[in-house]
């Protein structure tokens, strides 16, 4: 099987429905690729990520004109099949006693394990063994036919979470967050990959190098035991971000496979994958490097490697929204994802796409080598002019600082109200933020569309629309403190306990300094006395 040549990807055409294809085919035009069908949701953008990465590896335009090109016609399907049959010796996938995508160059023993154990949410062989596989089984999943199997092993290696003693996390650390640009309705495939991919001159100065530099698994691994070599931007090629391999891991394809039913994707009477060999201290990855499509915060000291941004207890929701969007402080903060800048920086404007497009992020919450959750979540993306993106990105600061102050504040007060000593009281209040957030995000994004929609040269925001704010942070801060303690059992249910940690709660949102701000910003101008308009400013 290679997985340049062979179909294998499951997709969902515009005209025929379900089917399979391979990769150069999402380039046809007389029944087009609509949208990728894989059988878990991480494996769905671990798909998009393995296709966007084979654009741009083997298909990456010269320059922008090149790119506005493809993005209005697809390439000839048969040029981008040219063009991505010479990377096909890297995409063998089941030789034995040959180089073989994703797997480990030359392992002949190693520790067996089960084809389960692929998937980031496997429980490991200690959970296993003092039986706490409570939520997630053991042995639900013992066969894979071989394109579930390449799936997984994917996205094991572009996501890898700790994994035991020398098992190595993936090149942007454990469960980064991937954030991907979508085009603001449905269009073919093409058009969302294209997105997606960088021209020549946005991306790094490569050296020529040998293939190995690009695809890890084309020659002897970078092991990392304690001798062993680490892995930096300048000892391999730039291009070796969309291929990382972390993990040293081999399948098992025996001369005569057992056929039957993928455990995954229920596709019945295929040739199956069961077991791999894997070992520990593969290439560890160290150093500076930034992935395009993932989000970082970078050390203003510069003392530290660039930190991306991974999935969080609680979801993604709003209060991310900026570092994932418009932050771009590579110096001193957070960052967006590079591919993300260039469409707000240049790709916006050019395609005038005047809709709101979408900024699609997913990841795993990885508690060291427990998946606690896998967040999928999709952001509004604006079309701004260079003075409104900076006066937005103020603005909404504003929002989402307050916000993050208010939700503090609330869950202090409902803890306070719960017990008698809340200090020494262990319980999660994640929730009680959690349900906050949530309640509050349709209003944050109705506003948000509208302070997009204020010209540039307007320097204050409107006062009506933080005015909504304010009001609707205290409403709901009091009647989610109303929900949670009064519709609660409580420690003791000491009313005049919870009546002053109410009256304290309102006290402390209006009177924290977040809220001033806001508070200020709210207030109509008032005329002075010669005629000019003055800010009314809160002491």
């Amino acid at each position: 099987m290679n997985l340049i040549k062979d179909a294998w990807i499951p997709v969902i055409r515009a005209k025929s429905g379900r089917g399979v294809i391979a990769p150069w085919q999402i380039a046809e035009l007389d029944d087009p690729v609509m949208e990728l069908a894989a059988p878990r949701p991480d494996f769905q953008g671990a798909m998009y990520q393995l296709l966007i990465g084979l654009l741009q590896t083997g298909f990456a335009p010269e320059d922008f004109d090149e790119w506005l090109d493809y993005w209005s016609k697809p390439p000839d399907a048969t040029l981008l099949r040219t063009r991505l049959e010479t990377l096909a010796a890297a995409f063998d996938f089941d030789k034995p006693d040959s180089p073989a995508f994703m797997q480990d160059y030359a392992m002949p023993d190693g520790e067996k394990k089960g084809i389960a154990s692929l998937l980031i949410e496997s429980p490991g062989g200690k959970t296993v063994k003092d039986n706490l596989d409570h939520f997630i089984k053991r042995d639900a999943v013992q066969h894979m036919c071989k394109s579930c199997a390449a799936m997984a092993l994917f996205t094991l290696q572009t996501n890898a979470p700790s994994g035991g003693v020398g098992h190595r996390v993936g090149l942007r650390g454990g469960g980064p967050l991937t954030t991907l640009v979508l085009p603001p309705e449905q269009m073919p495939l093409w058009q969302t990959l294209w997105l997606n991919v960088l021209d020549r001159e946005d991306m790094p100065e490569y050296r020529q190098d040998r293939v190995a530099g690009v695809f890890p698994w084309m020659g002897p691994t970078r092991t990392s035991e304690k001798n062993g070599a680490e892995t930096t931007p300048e000892s391999v090629h730039a291009l070796q971000a969309y291929w990382g391999m972390p993990r040293r891991i081999r399948l098992d394809f025996p001369a005569k496979a057992s056929m039957g039913d993928c455990d995954v994707c229920d596709v019945k009477n295929v040739a199956l994958v069961e077991e791999y060999r894997t070992r520990n201290y593969g290439v560890n990855y160290v150093g500076n490097w930034v992935h395009p499509l993932t989000p970082y915060r970078f050390d203003p000291k510069k003392e530290k490697p660039p930190l991306s941004l991974k999935g969080q207890q609680g979801g993604l929701g709003y209060r991310y929204w900026l570092a994932l969007t418009l932050a771009n402080d590579t110096e001193n903060g957070d960052a967006a994802a590079k591919i993300v800048r260039r469409y707000s920086e240049q790709r916006a404007t050019e395609l005038k796409i005047q809709r709101t497009a979408r900024l699609w992020c997913f990841g795993f919450d990885m508690d060291n080598m427990k998946a606690r959750c896998w967040y999928d979540h999709t952001f509004p993306l604006f079309n701004l002019a260079p003075q409104q993106r900076k006066k937005l990105l103020q603005w909404a600061d504003d929002l989402i600082t307050v916000a993050n102050d208010v939700s503090s504040l609330l869950r202090k007060q409902v803890k306070a109200a719960w017990f008698r000593r809340p200090e020494d009281a262990k319980g999660d209040m994640n929730t009680v933020s959690l349900d906050f957030w949530q309640r509050s995000e349709p209003v944050f994004y109705e506003l948000l569309d509208q302070l997009a929609k204020v010209s540039g040269e307007q320097e204050l925001p409107p006062p009506e629309l933080y005015s909504q704010w304010e009001k609707m942070l205290v409403s709901l801060s009091l009647q989610l403190f109303d929900a949670w303690v009064l519709e609660a059992a409580n420690e003791d249910m000491d009313m005049k306990r919870i009546i002053a940690e109410r009256d304290g709660l309102k006290r402390l949102v209006y009177g924290c300094k977040s809220m001033k701000t806001i508070k200020a910003r709210a207030l109509p101008e008032k005329e002075g006395t010669d005629g000019t308009k003055t800010d009314v400013l809160l002491s």
